[in-house]
């Protein structure tokens, strides 16, 4: 135990030793991202932030200083007045800031001087951004996947589902960044992580993996949406040994996008101008009849050329481009997806070991 020593550096594997860990940085930077469990309790917000950040390019350290300091202090008040008022004397508090530097000090000392074992995490958020880039790295290469594959519509992500539900290993990827993948898969009103955010939540769901057994996942892209896959997670996925190819039917994967993209019928202009991205690929007139029955709500034919005219015909060249073992992949055959097919898909799944 390294909390009652004011010596000792607290590193990230330190950090279960302590009773709350906190954010001291604004909440602008937490938003962005955070150790996970962290609460936000900030000793300068973001326009206390820019103030000081101003003053200090116009006149120096030391008005920044004076000024920012006032507001610290009056911050530190508040949090001692409401946030931390009902903590007992041996409350160990653990906090951070971006480099560990003034602003978490400044908490620290505080803290110390009601009475409390606070400490400050060395290297501050850039320690813990480090380690989850160096645990990404160091884990990825040991993930014993099952790389589960499948043209658009195939319902991927709902057997993974179901293979959770079931007690199997998953990482869910498209539910990490917020994303469904593909042109058409940004979530109605649900704004992707940030990068780093994305980064952070992967190493968290990848150092729970038991190395042993299984771990199920989609085969995705090196992006989905806005989001890059690391490096090494997307090299494990194209050189693991074990691919399970979904091969529905075009009607099976129809009726499953009209149901799973049935909201993308809710605001048919944005649509419309999301489909304006492919006229380079697949040519003016084609979209332009996309556009319209986008406008028109007509999604059963737009989806039928979709599949046909943009997503096949790259799905078997990418897969063979991408996996190594695509050759050898275990086929499992679909002419339904219905929520009991799908349950019956990741039976047969299981079943492959």
């Amino acid at each position: 135990m390294r909390a009652g020593s004011h010596n000792a550096p607290i590193r990230v594997a330190d950090i279960g030793d302590f009773d709350v860990l906190i954010d001291a940085r604004s909440p602008s930077e937490y938003a962005l991202d955070h150790i996970p469990g962290a609460i936000n309790c900030p000793v300068l917000d973001d326009e206390e932030r820019r103030i000081v950040g101003t003053l200090y390019k116009q006149t120096g350290a030391f008005e920044a200083r004076r000024v920012g300091g006032a507001m610290v202090a009056a911050n530190l008040a508040r949090h001692l007045r409401e946030r931390f008022a009902d903590q007992p004397p041996n409350w160990k508090p653990l906090v951070y800031c971006w480099r560990g530097g003034l602003r978490s000090g400044s908490m620290v000392t505080w803290l110390r001087l009601v009475g409390w074992d606070a400490q400050q995490l060395a290297g501050g958020y850039k320690s813990y951004r480090r380690h989850v880039i160096d645990r990404i790295d160091e884990l990825c290469p040991k993930l014993d996947l099952r790389v589960i594959c499948g043209a658009t519509g195939s319902a991927k992500t709902r057997v993974l589902q179901t293979l959770a539900a079931r007690g199997a290993q998953v990482l869910d990827l498209e539910d990490c960044a917020q994303h469904k993948g593909s042109l058409l898969g940004a979530l109605p009103g649900v704004p992707q992580p940030s990068q780093k955010n994305f980064e952070t939540g992967l190493a968290t769901a990848i150092e729970k993996v038991d190395l042993s057994q299984p771990l199920y996942v989609e085969g995705e892209s090196a992006r989905i949406g806005k989001l890059s896959l690391p490096l090494s997670l997307v090299a494990r996925m194209r050189e693991a040994p074990r691919i399970i190819d979904i091969e529905a039917s075009s009607e099976a994967r129809l009726a499953y996008l009209l149901r799973d993209y049935a909201y993308l019928g809710d605001d048919r202009e944005a649509l419309a101008e999301q489909l304006g991205k492919l006229k380079e690929m697949q040519g003016k007139e084609s979209v332009a009849r996309w556009q319209q029955w986008a406008r028109a709500g007509e999604l059963s034919p737009l989806f039928a050329e979709l599949m046909a005219l943009h997503y096949d015909p790259h799905y078997q060249r990418s897969q063979e481009k991408h996996f190594k073992a695509w050759a050898t992949r275990e086929r499992l055959h679909a002419d339904d997806l219905s929520d009991a097919a799908v349950a019956d898909l990741a039976q047969r799944v299981l079943a492959l070991g």
